[in-house]
């Protein structure tokens, strides 16, 4: 048989060296050659799949499917392109040579490692609590079994023998169950046949996992590809499957009826239904079950269904027991692991100490090199400055300590200490609002609480006493006019109280101010010492300040000249201090000496 160049070369590869390093090389060539060959004619395709099988190809891919996805570049993704490979292969080899070890050893092999897979992303998938990359592949491995099986049924058995696929099949989850179904709808509804080529332990087998599926969830992608699996067997084996169907398991119609109605597949849930009721159609008469009937068959299902669950519990034992010794070896590499990383980080420390003596040694040496080349007369000099240099590090060190252990000794009372200046800061502001609430100035206001007719009550109580109690001195006429005087009065003092506290506050302040500049003045040096800085305290930018005080200053200017000779004082009797020139009020410097508030 002719071989191309490519097949040469990867079958050679396959040859060299079947391990997972070259697991990636061998599926990319698998994946450029079927991809040419399918384009191509199918008898070349043909040839071409009974090449790599005779030459151990798929040999190696059947096993590439059990390798360590951890070693594999694309891990479970490249590995399930090597399954969909494989399947793709395996169907339309067409005539081979050991026909009954290509069907009995081989196709058996493959198909249990493909379900080794699926079981593996399985356990991913539900371990990385149901990530959708995994679903999706977990799909596309059943999908390559399914095309597997459509080519070769007489491997269902073999799928149904499985451990991984009971694994599988025993899975809660409703995307794994999903899975599955949908791989036997597809194969059921492409091949027609399989199902009337099956033994009927097989088929009662699929039968009791889609039942089961069905019966225990309630997604509607799972019930809708149950009802169609069992409406796909009905149609294809004999009528008696119908019949056996209702007597297998009893209640399945009204479970179906009861459960599954409205999910969206009422068209083949009707279909279902009018299979199973035409078989009994004493079933739906007056006379249904009993009441016994119902109870006997609720206990054969629950008897039934505990068995199956023992019988798990029991296939389960020997993966309980490599699965625990799989954790205690584990374990027990982890530990070594966790020993020698400790015994690594020790004899690195022990390293890092043996250097730094060593360097602590040769710096040594060298100051004693050097003491030795130093001259007489400068080594006490140079003794000295290295004990000045040691000394001022051992007292910055422990200053350094003694700082760190006094602020640790102090930290609570530091913290007391500000929570204490927090409280007081919001307590005085608190008191400062208080205060300033009390101070506003608030209308006048009728007493709190008093109502118009409490307020007419009074009126009558006081005309009531003023009658039974006139006044001896004063009339009714001279009472009222007091009572309106008194009114007027109050209602003039309540006007007149706001600006007469505003008159009171800037009293106070002028006399605040007046204060603070006679401490000024008090204070201020003499004139034949005063500079041009000490000035500055009395300088004012106002006009109308500054002019007053030039004229108060004028005017004791005036008042002192009696000291003058007396032709100098003529006509100043007839001044007046206050009288002076529009000259003396426009001309003011806006930075003028003055006297009074400022």
């Amino acid at each position: 048989m002719g071989l191309s160049e490519e097949e040469d070369e990867l079958i050679n590869l396959v040859a060299e060296k079947k391990s997972e390093e070259t697991f990636m090389e061998i599926l990319s060539k698998l994946k450029d050659l079927m991809g040419r060959k399918s384009l191509g004619d199918q008898k070349d395709l043909e040839k071409c799949k009974q090449a790599l099988y005779y030459n151990r190809v798929l040999d190696y891919c059947s096993a590439a499917l059990k390798f360590n996805p951890a070693k594999i570049q694309g891990s479970y993704t490249s590995m399930t392109q090597m399954a969909d490979i494989l399947s793709t292969c395996c169907v339309g080899l067409g005539s081979v040579r050991d026909r009954d070890v290509f069907r009995r050893r081989f196709l058996p092999a493959v198909t249990d490692n493909i379900l080794f897979l699926a079981h593996r992303i399985m356990n991913r998938a539900i371990r990385d609590k149901g990530q959708t990359e995994m679903i999706r592949l977990f799909r596309n491995v059943f999908n390559s079994l399914s095309w597997l099986l459509r080519a070769h049924p007489h491997l269902i058995p073999c799928v149904l023998d499985s451990k991984y696929y009971e694994s599988v099949q025993m899975s809660d989850d409703d995307e794994v169950s999903a899975g599955i179904l949908t791989m036997w709808y597809n194969l059921f509804r492409i091949n027609s046949a399989a199902v009337s080529e099956m033994a009927p332990e097989a088929l009662y087998s699929v039968m009791d996992d889609v039942v089961y599926k069905m019966s225990s969830s309630s997604n509607p992608v799972i019930g809708s590809a149950a009802v169609k699996i069992l409406l796909l067997i009905t149609e294809q084996k004999s009528p008696s499957v119908s019949l056996q169907l209702h007597k297998r398991y009893k209640g399945l119609d009204d479970m179906v009826q009861k459960d599954w109605r409205g999910k969206g597949f009422d068209a083949a849930l009707k279909q279902l239904l009018h299979r199973l009721q035409s078989k009994h159609p004493e079933k739906h008469t007056q006379a249904q079950y009993s009441s016994e009937e119902r109870v006997r068959a609720a206990c054969v299902i629950q008897a039934v269904w505990r068995a199956h669950q023992t019988r798990c519990r029991l296939k389960k034992l020997p993966r309980a027991v490599s699965v625990l010794q799989r954790s205690f070896r584990e374990r027990r590499r982890q530990k070594q692991a966790e020993t020698e990383k400790r015994l690594a980080e020790e004899e690195l420390r022990h390293q890092v100490r043996l250097r730094r003596q060593r360097a602590i040694r040769q710096f040594r040496q060298r100051q004693l090199h050097l003491i030795e080349i130093l001259p007489a007369e400068h080594l006490a000099r140079f003794l000295g400055e290295l004990e000045n240099r040691a000394a001022l590090l051992i007292q910055r060190v422990w200053r350094g300590h003694r700082e760190r252990r006094r602020f640790e000794q102090n930290r609570y009372h530091l913290r007391q200490h500000k929570a204490a200046v927090t409280l007081q800061r919001a307590i005085l502001a608190f008191l400062k609002r208080q205060r300033s609430q009390r101070n506003l100035v608030a209308s006048w206001k009728s007493p709190i609480g008093l109502t118009e007719s409490r307020r007419a009550e009074l009126k009558r109580q006081i005309e009531d006493h003023i009658s039974l109690h006139p006044s001896s001195v004063v009339s009714a006429e001279g009472t009222l006019a007091l009572y309106e005087k008194a009114q007027s009065m109050l209602q003039q003092h309540l006007m007149t109280r706001v600006s007469d506290r505003a008159q009171e506050q800037h009293r106070q302040a002028l006399m605040a101010q007046i204060n603070t500049d006679i401490e000024l003045l008090l204070s201020a040096p003499s004139l034949k010492d005063l500079c041009e800085e000490d000035s500055c305290p009395f300088l004012s930018r106002s006009t109308p300040v500054a002019m007053r005080a030039r004229q108060a200053h004028n005017a004791l200017l005036l008042q002192s000249t009696h000291l003058l000779p007396w032709w100098r004082r003529l006509g100043d009797e007839f001044s007046s201090p206050e009288s002076f020139s529009q000259q003396d009020y426009d001309v003011v410097e806006s930075e003028s000496l003055y006297l009074g508030g400022r």
